[in-house]
């Protein structure tokens, strides 16, 4: 039975998927690049009408209507330009730029929020500490602190870390583009040299790299130096731009991982798929 519904959809062959991969990557692309636009307003009205009009058109045999629209396709691509020249000259911009295919959006929202923050603190000299979970989990230390479940910005990090409030004197964990708990303990750092000469703050996010692959970033309140924490070890006197590709490169490699993952995990299953259909295949011979 199994055998019989594969044989209805044959195969598309190398090309036939690589049309389909093609294809899928534009229309995700497209849908991120218009999502949150004026832009995704105007498209999917457009989508609507000429869904609705092919529909009616083809249901009640409306000949004269139905040519119509055949005519009016071949001048779609010239309207579509006219229609979202902002839209397109914009996306022609962001693919000259060479972090294009670098950072998702999301990531670039992130790393510009936390770097932002950060810059905002060292000129102000007020000590921060904030983790950012990549695939170990940090919930033992999240529970230390108070849960919050907001999403990450500039204004909302340098609150948090503002003297004299409830949640300053502690670490912010951040999960996705969300932070999740602030005012936590980290472990400090057991190494013998970075209890004789770091302090608290600094050893508190090389403890915490040391347990879990997170990456720290610690402003100091003394000096007001920006330091990165990853692996156990740390990287001190960052300035905006070293922070900002630091913490870029990082996320980049995280999520090239979690790709790795999961693609190996939809071949296995397809690999076990095919095993069964073979093996149902063999039953029957």
């Amino acid at each position: 039975m199994a055998w019989a519904w594969i044989e209805r959809f044959p195969w598309p062959g190398f090309a036939g998927l690589l049309e389909i991969a093609v294809l899928s990557v534009l229309f995700y692309f497209t849908i991120q690049f218009f999502r949150g636009t004026r832009g995704a307003q105007v498209l999917t009205g457009l989508i609507v009408v000429l869904v609705l009009l092919t529909v009616l058109t083809r249901l009640f045999r409306m000949d004269a209507l139905y040519w119509l629209l055949q005519r009016f396709s071949v001048y779609l691509a010239v309207a579509l330009v006219v229609i979202f020249q902002p839209e397109i000259r914009r996306a022609l911009a962001e693919v000259g730029k060479p972090h294009m295919f670098g950072m998702t959006a999301r990531e670039r929202s992130l790393v510009d929020a936390i770097v932002e923050a950060a810059v905002l603190l060292s000129e102000r000299k007020i000590g921060a500490l904030i983790a950012i979970e990549r695939q170990i989990g940090t919930r033992p230390v999240q529970e230390t602190g108070k849960p919050i479940d907001a999403v990450v910005t500039q204004e909302l990090l340098a609150t948090l870390f503002f003297p004299h409030t409830p949640l300053h004197d502690g670490g912010v964990i951040i999960r996705g583009n969300r932070i999740v708990a602030a005012g936590c303990v980290f472990p400090l750092s057991q190494q013998d040299e970075a209890a004789r000469t770091l302090g608290t703050r600094h050893r508190a996010a090389l403890g915490l790299t040391e347990e879990t692959d997170a990456v720290v970033v610690v402003v100091s309140e003394e000096t007001g130096a920006i330091s990165v924490a990853l692996n156990g070890r740390l990287s001190r006197g960052l300035d905006e731009e070293r922070l900002r590709r630091t913490l870029g490169a990082v996320l980049h490699r995280a999520r090239q991982r979690a790709g790795l993952r999961r693609w190996r995990g939809v071949m296995n299953a397809a690999s076990a798929v095919s095993e069964d259909v073979e093996a149902e295949d063999s039953d029957r011979g």
